[in-house]
């Protein structure tokens, strides 16, 4: 299940970028600044869109790395452009990609926290899907709707990205 959901989580990340390269392109044409970008929002008690980018792809790595055990990369939040925050989710997605279904032997029963917790804990289990996976999409649907609400033509399939689809 774990090596599946991140799959998910890397493909998504890889839909961020193709974002990116569309708010990038809609900057172009307009003509305006594309850094413009990182501090726009919906709402304003809302984090900004860097922000967003920035939650989902520590969303992804750590949960990987609190689930596997391993070293996650570390990123010091100070992105400010496109470009910067694409290299950001392409680091992210390299480190996913070093995972094998083995790394996450035994995650499901892996004692989890955080420092907000407050000395609180969860299973791995339990971690993953009612943390780390609503959080993640929470922050990528929000970078995807914050380009949406401020003119980028991104939609639906942008979103989802190339589905699995077979002749039955």
């Amino acid at each position: 299940m774990y090596i599946e959901m991140f799959h998910q989580m890397k493909k998504m990340l890889g839909q961020m970028n193709t974002w990116l390269e569309a708010a990038s392109a809609y900057a172009k044409a307009k003509p305006f600044d594309p850094s413009v970008f990182a501090n726009l929002r919906l709402a304003v008690d809302q984090l900004p869109f860097a922000k967003q980018v920035q939650i989902a792809c520590d969303t992804a790595k750590l949960s990987a790395s609190r689930l596997s055990g391993k070293d996650a990369p570390v990123h010091t939040d100070t992105e400010q452009t496109l470009e910067e925050l694409s290299a950001r989710i392409k680091s992210v997605i390299g480190y996913l990609d070093g995972f094998t279904a083995k790394d996450f032997e035994g995650a499901a029963t892996r004692v989890v926290t955080q420092p907000r917790w407050q000395g609180k804990v969860m299973s791995g289990a339990d971690y993953f899907l009612e943390h780390a996976v609503p959080n993640f999409f929470f922050h990528v649907a929000h970078t995807y709707a914050i380009l949406r609400h401020n003119g980028v033509s991104v939609g639906k399939k942008d979103y989802l990205g190339e589905l699995s689809l077979k002749q039955p």
